[in-house]
């Protein structure tokens, strides 16, 4: 479903990153929290794409959906 998302023990602990390389989705999702742009995140890590920056948010959304909120 999350083709340019990997998960691999060996890569970040483990942690979600963008295919290929070793940048965390949580990474590109704080930046972007920061206010950081795509254009701008990709003049950080030239090597990723605005579908790779897509892809990190779609992932994120995705996992939220499918995670049990506990309200208390």
């Amino acid at each position: 479903m999350h083709e340019r998302i990997e998960m691999n023990p060996q890569t970040m602990g483990g942690k979600p990153v963008i295919r290929g390389t070793r940048v965390p989705v949580e990474m590109i999702l704080r930046k972007l929290g920061a206010g950081m742009t795509a254009p701008d995140i990709i003049a950080d890590h030239p090597h990723l794409t605005i579908d790779d920056i897509r892809a990190a948010q779609s992932f994120a959304a995705d996992y939220i959906a499918e995670d049990e909120v506990v309200h208390g």
